[in-house]
């Protein structure tokens, strides 16, 4: 697409160089751009783009965007310099443009809330592919199109930076794809990745107090989760939030409440629990229906209900729907068995968030047979407030506590468990091993038939932070090794 074409409906100036150039992509890391990208010159908190505009244009950048004005007097290049009011808008419409908006040749929903995206994104997945659709996955654990996970060339984050999330639906529209489930974070939001992904249904699941650094306030974070509403068509709700409520009384658009609570179009009411199901009832106005869910907790509930809420607006019967339900399967490293022969319940999650803790303790605490194990801690450089709540919760529920590393960063990993500490009862029990390896390696050879003990913070992540370094590490194939382990010595 020429340059003239990209740039014909967007804001900007343009200075040197010829608008007729070829422009075959976007980039805004230097050392990334190919011949007949555009490099997009961007400040971030460590470095500014600026500096490296020599080396996007050795590597074949055609362009350079910036969006400091004054920087086109400045700036004397053999390529055009185009002056846009945002470069990260023009990121997002670019890339769509680019790739000729294939967001538009599909049915999206996009999920935002601090916790349950993942699981939410996976379930919709999954109904919409039993019920005979081709859906894409894209989150957290990575993109899957009808449960299948498609290996690219990508930077894994929650919500992709448009650069790859436009190419990746374009892939999805060659491939037959008619749905697209996106998790949409408040930092995905606030970066405007989204902007221009066509979004037919937004869903918000919870607000809780996370990211808080990274937006500069609660309020800040709020207003980024909120960003989703402007962004979608209609909206599905979590009538028994209270965030959700006033984004839902906000929005003048078509909505639809879903909750285990009164007041919601979509009701899940728990009819009976047994140790690894749920036979629950659906009521709303588009029908009724009893059916049964291979898993308990009353997060996996609420789970569930988004999800199914979200695919019966998308105009599929309620009954075919709670059918498929009764099949849904949890994701990667969301309270995932770690199957052994040693009588133990071990089990990995991702939660790292107060809520989530407590929402996967309360769900374990249900069927715990002996002692209730936790090997956890939390990340560095960020939500230091959650600390000591976090470790409240895990006194609440935990015979024993194993605090390890979870993504310390630049933080002393001590300091960061003496604050979790903090919220402990007096007569907790706990040990501090750094080595998260070290930590669950101890935590399983030392418990007993019937203990059950849960690896929480990371989940299905396959790298840790510790200081500038990212190392590759594994919660679950850590845990295989010291299962192998312990079953050599008890062979021997």
């Amino acid at each position: 697409m020429q340059l003239a074409e990209l740039l014909k409906e967007w804001p900007c100036t343009v200075k040197g160089g010829s608008i007729r150039v070829e422009v075959t992509g976007i980039e805004d890391y230097a050392q990334g751009v190919k011949k007949g990208d555009l490099f997009i010159v961007r400040k971030g908190r460590k470095s500014d783009g600026l500096k490296y505009v020599d080396t996007a244009i050795e590597n074949g950048a055609v362009g350079i965007v910036i969006e400091d004005e004054k920087q086109l007097d400045t700036l004397k290049l053999s390529v055009p310099v185009i002056w846009v009011p945002n470069v990260l808008k023009f990121m997002s419409y670019s890339a769509a443009k680019l790739n000729h908006f294939p967001a538009e040749a599909m049915q999206v929903i996009a999920i935002t809330g601090t916790n349950g995206k993942t699981t939410v994104s996976h379930f919709i997945g999954q109904l919409l592919h039993a019920l005979h659709k081709n859906v894409i996955v894209i989150g957290t654990n990575g993109i899957y199109i009808n449960g299948v996970e498609l290996l690219l060339d990508y930077e894994h984050l929650t919500t992709l930076q448009p650069k790859h999330l436009h190419r990746i639906l374009k892939i999805a529209v060659s491939r037959g794809v008619e749905y697209v489930v996106l998790e949409a974070s408040s930092m995905g939001l606030a970066k405007h990745r989204l902007d221009d992904c066509a979004i037919n249904i937004g869903v918000f699941l919870n607000l809780a107090e996370d990211h808080i650094e990274d937006h500069g306030s609660y309020d800040k974070y709020k207003a980024a989760k909120q960003i989703l509403s402007t962004l979608s068509e209609r909206l599905v709700l979590n009538g028994d939030d209270s965030f959700c409520r006033t984004v839902g009384l906000q929005a003048k658009k078509k909505k639809a409440y879903f909750g285990l609570g009164n007041r919601v179009d979509y009701q899940l009411q728990l009819l009976a629990e047994g140790v690894t199901t749920s036979t629950c009832c659906l009521q709303s106005n588009k029908g009724q229906k009893v059916f049964s869910v291979p898993f308990v907790g009353e997060h996996h509930l609420q789970n569930t209900i988004a999800a199914i809420t979200s695919v019966s607006e998308l105009g599929f019967p309620i009954a075919d729907i709670c059918e498929a339900a009764e099949k849904l399967t949890l994701p990667k490293g969301r309270l995932e068995a770690i199957p052994n022969d040693f009588n133990l319940d071990i089990y990995i999650d991702y939660a790292h968030t107060e809520a989530a803790l407590r929402a996967v303790l309360q769900t374990l605490n249900k069927t715990v047979k002996r002692d209730l194990i936790v090997v956890f801690s939390c990340g560095g450089d960020r939500d230091k407030h959650k600390r000591i709540k976090m470790g409240a919760v895990a006194s609440k529920y935990a015979n024993f506590i194993y605090l390890t590393t979870d993504n310390p960063r630049s933080e002393d990993p001590e300091l960061i468990n003496s604050q979790i500490a903090a919220g402990f009862s007096p007569k907790q029990q706990y040990e501090m091993i750094l080595d998260r390896a070290k930590a669950i390696e101890t935590a399983i050879l030392n418990a007993k038939e019937g203990d059950t003990i849960l690896i929480a913070g990371k989940g299905h992540e396959t790298t840790q932070t510790i200081g500038t370094k990212e190392i590759q590490f594994s919660d679950y194939e850590c845990v295989k090794a010291v299962l192998e382990k312990r079953l050599t010595d008890h062979v021997e």
